[in-house]
């Protein structure tokens, strides 16, 4: 024989239907939920988030139901409840960045290769490719930036594998004896 070990659960479990204690809260509950509900979705932008909001600010006015002197004006205090939750979730918010006296370092590259080189190397081979002619400087996209073979290369021009093959051989050997790319090596 087990015994329970939450009185609280096990009575929960229980099919037991519990009244509310101010029936009027639940009637104005349901008569203005999708109206406060409206108000809570343009505080926030996430749906789910804006029913945890009316969630919280009717808990709110649950407790404060006694002290509520005018009926009338529930939904002003419903939407202030609304009002004070959200900023007050605002301000918690979670802050990822955090100011320091030190910048980090980025983590160096491996092979001892400086970024600032590489990027120099790089803007030097365009401005080389650029200065081809352009069915050359189609050709070496193509085969080396693109990564086709010879015969797709072909193909994408309308040439036979053989024109594309000298005209590439050709291009390597103008960007060979580059005078800028000769710097940058």
């Amino acid at each position: 024989m087990t015994t329970p070990v939450c009185t609280s659960a096990s009575a929960a479990a229980a099919p037991a239907r519990r009244t509310s204690s101010y029936p009027s809260f639940s009637s104005y509950m349901r008569a203005r939920q999708p109206v406060l509900l409206r108000t809570a979705r343009s505080l926030t932008a996430n749906p789910c988030d804006a029913e945890d909001l009316l969630q919280t600010a009717l808990t709110k006015t649950y407790v404060a139901w006694d002290r509520i002197e005018d009926h009338r004006a529930l939904d002003g205090y419903v939407r202030r409840a609304l009002l004070n939750t959200r900023t007050s979730q605002w301000r918690k918010r979670r802050v990822d960045e955090f100011a320091c006296d030190e910048l980090p370092e980025p983590e160096p590259v491996s092979g001892g290769e400086d970024p600032a080189e590489r990027q120099a190397l790089h803007d030097a081979m365009w401005r080389a490719i650029s200065r081809l002619p352009a069915r050359q400087r189609a050709m070496v996209v193509l085969r080396y930036y693109e990564d086709l073979s010879e015969a797709q290369t072909a193909e994408v021009l309308g040439v036979s594998v053989g024109t594309v093959k000298s005209a590439v051989s050709r291009a390597l050997g103008k960007l060979r004896e580059d005078p800028e790319l000769g710097l940058v090596r």
